[in-house]
């Protein structure tokens, strides 16, 4: 990827928060950044890796990332890493250990909550890691926020020597604003201190570090207290006023511009004796926080009387549809006539792959296959859920597909004990978390066969690069993992791994019912990238001779988008049977030839499109 140099100081550009972030990260003199790919954090990293001046590498996992931004830190060089809400949690070990002995170089970590589950599993509230881990959390509000709050979280970090908590939303990360920004700043690390009392973190040193800890906690409060990040704007409406932070702020100001407002920039630590003061100049407290109670439950604890989750929803965002009623009700006021534009009607559009996407023939084979369960993971192949295929019966998180296929194997029902054990796991995915748990289930001979789908891409997040496909953040060469001697290395037997071409099905089904039957662990290798990056190429396009389709309908249980039915019909056979039938046709500007079709087509009416304009030019001539 090539180097993007940075705008000129003080210009004024359109940013989006990641962006934002991303150049602040720049400005701020930062040396190394480390991240995973999910959304809606994958922006900050893809920008900063086209920045100068800054090692950025795409790390296997979330937990590797922070150890990464965390040795750079500890050798006195500022340090950055990002991920997703989700990604915290597997983070999670080395955050609260690192909280214990602190930072040299200024350490941030930006986290992105989905609220509103734009494209997660769950909604999970970040916040609560600022109080399990005793470190400060910034909630900016626009792009100019995060941009500001970058700047500011890692003078913060230095300061007191603490990693800090960067709390994006959704919201923050993808709209845009204008930001002016600046220029980078030199900063030169002082290099790693030999300390083994405070970077060792043996039971004896670890309890030394607690003390330090709570007293860094609060001195943050104090300095939370006097943050201008925390502001109060004063209003004339006093008959509520307003505890909000991050882009709830935007909400607010939206619904009640004459309302006053403690906007909580530096939302962690809670600056109580500031609050406590705004509170005094209102007449009702209202605390509106995505998603969780977590400021509303700690000032109740202080003895501040506020309202908040009484009356607010405890999940998705809160816009002004949602905050004005909700404030009219507890003024004993009629509830507004919320004026919304109604969504113009569009035709329906489920969640599917793409076209020629190497998962489609994974998924028509496993739709084929009697008395199995499959365990599923995250990433485009978690969509096997759907229809056509209905080809997924469990997907929870990162990796968990291994764990999950191993205990269906071991704690089977009565009704269970011939069923078949399947996993399905991406490259990526594998790579991230699902190593440990192929291991666990060769280590404790698990009857499961594994689908291990090696497209080549981090393809549900854009198709970012990883260990799997040779190419590193820059898209240079780099080391490339082989995925068969990798899982023979954890203990697969060679007779058991097979790498396959996802779009030759019948040699797909052949190895999936041999495998299936055999009762110890085997892989299953899909060998074709992603059709979205640079190393798929098209093929000749298909198209379907009318005269010859018999609406068997088979093309159509591939799920392949390009494939569009034209008509349906019932008819009754000679048994008495009835029959539904679908007749398609193929379109051809986006085909891309990978003949997944073809096979199951029973009356060979599927042929190249070129074929089609060859026999149509005879007959005119």
């Amino acid at each position: 990827m090539a180097a993007v140099m940075p705008a000129p100081a003080q210009s004024r550009l359109l940013m989006s928060g990641n962006d934002a972030v991303s150049r602040a990260v720049w400005e701020a003199g930062v040396k190394v950044a480390a991240a995973y790919p999910g959304t809606p954090s994958t922006e900050m990293l893809e920008v900063i890796s086209t920045y100068p001046d800054i090692y950025s590498e795409w790390s296997v996992n979330e937990k590797v990332s922070l150890e990464v931004a965390f040795g750079a830190a500890m050798a006195g060089s500022r340090a950055f890493c990002a991920m997703k809400h989700v990604g915290l949690n597997v983070a999670s070990d080395a955050l609260m250990t690192l909280t214990l002995t602190g930072v040299v170089g200024g350490l941030v970590i930006a986290v992105a909550d989905d609220v509103g589950l734009s494209s997660s599993q769950n909604e999970q509230d970040s916040r609560f890691w600022g109080r399990f881990a005793h470190v400060p959390v910034l909630e900016p509000a626009d792009s100019q926020e995060a941009y500001d709050y970058t700047l500011a979280a890692f003078e913060l970090s230095e300061k007191f020597e603490t990693p800090v908590i960067l709390r994006m939303t959704t919201r923050i990360c993808h709209v845009k604003g204008l930001v002016t920004v600046g220029e980078r700043r030199t900063h030169r690390g002082a290099g790693f201190k030999k300390d083994v009392g405070r970077w060792v973190m043996v039971p004896g040193a670890a309890a030394r570090r607690l003390p330090k800890m709570f007293e860094r906690e609060r001195l943050l409060r104090a300095e939370a207290e006097v943050s201008p990040l925390n502001v109060v704007e004063p209003g004339s409406d006093r008959r509520v006023g307003f505890v909000v932070s991050g882009p709830a702020y935007m909400h607010v100001r939206e619904s009640f511009p004459d309302a006053p407002v403690l906007k909580l920039g530096f939302s962690c630590p809670v600056p109580f004796e500031k609050v406590r003061a705004f509170a005094a100049q209102c007449e009702r407290l209202v605390v509106v926080e995505e998603v969780e109670p977590l400021v509303e439950t700690e000032l109740k604890a202080q003895g501040i009387a506020v309202t908040g989750k009484d009356i607010l929803p405890l999940s998705g965002e809160l816009a002004p549809h949602v905050l004005r009623p909700a404030i009219a009700g507890l003024l004993g006021e009629p509830a507004p006539v919320e004026k919304i534009a109604a969504p113009l009607p569009v035709f329906p559009r489920p969640p599917t792959m793409c076209v020629a996407c190497p998962h489609l023939g994974v998924y028509y084979t496993l739709a084929q296959l009697r008395n199995v369960t499959i365990s599923g993971d995250i990433g485009c192949y978690t969509l096997g859920f759907g229809h056509p295929w209905n080809a997924l019966d469990a997907c929870i998180s990162m990796g968990a597909s291994m764990g999950m296929a191993l205990g269906l194997d071991k704690g089977r029902g009565e009704s269970d004990e011939d069923k078949k054990i399947v996993a399905v796991i991406g490259d990526s995915t594998f790579l991230h978390m699902g190593m440990q748990g192929l291991l666990d289930i060769v280590y404790n001979r698990g009857n499961v066969t594994v689908l291990l789908l090696d497209n080549r891409a981090v393809g549900m997040t854009g198709g970012q690069d990883n260990p799997g496909n040779g190419r590193d953040i820059h898209g240079d060469p780099a080391p490339r993992v082989d995925f068969a001697q990798l899982v023979k290395a954890l203990g697969v037997r060679e007779e058991r791994v097979h790498v396959v071409d996802p779009y030759e099905l019948p040699t797909l089904f052949k190895r999936l019912r041999e495998e299936t039957r055999i009762p110890e662990p085997s892989v299953i290798i899909t060998n074709q990238p992603c059709v979205l990056i640079k190393d798929y190429h098209k093929l000749k396009p298909y198209t379907v001779i009318d005269d010859k389709c018999t609406g068997c309908g088979n093309c159509v249980d591939i799920g392949c988008p390009a494939i569009h039915v034209t008509r349906r019909d019932r008819v009754t056979k000679a048994s008495g049977r009835e029959v539904d039938l679908a007749f398609v046709r193929i379109e051809t500007a986006a085909c891309t030839g990978c003949g997944l079709c073809v096979q199951p087509c029973a009356p060979d009416a599927i042929v190249h499109a070129e074929k089609v304009s060859v026999i149509n030019m005879l007959k005119k001539s």
